[in-house]
């Protein structure tokens, strides 16, 4: 279960991270709301999966899934670049989050 909460607390870091380019710097208020609810979210799983898993190992993963997250709907939602180059990297992450769990002892 904790690593299910911690791959539902990486998907929120990517929704909240994404409302903060809708929010305009917390100038629009729904964004800004929906933002804040997925921080607060986002944060609340992470802790919730580290009663059981180590801190560098989800606090890696965590960080790891928001950020593909991101830069798969940047690219999809703002145009944003979209090259071998960036792909190639991006899926570095996703292995290095896949060898983490695996090597995990929880």
């Amino acid at each position: 279960m904790a690593w299910f909460s911690l791959f539902i607390a990486g998907l929120l870091e990517t929704a909240w991270a994404i409302g903060l380019k809708y929010s305009h710097g917390f100038t629009k208020l729904w964004p800004s709301v929906g933002t804040i609810i997925a921080m607060i979210g986002s944060l609340g799983l992470l802790s919730r999966s580290l009663k059981v898993l180590p801190i560098g190992t989800a606090y890696a993963v965590w960080t790891g899934i928001g950020a593909v997250g991101t830069v798969i709907l940047g690219i999809i939602l703002f145009h944003e670049p979209k090259n071998l180059v960036r792909i190639l990297f991006i899926s570095f992450i996703i292995v290095g989050i896949i060898g983490l769990q695996l090597t995990s002892k929880s």
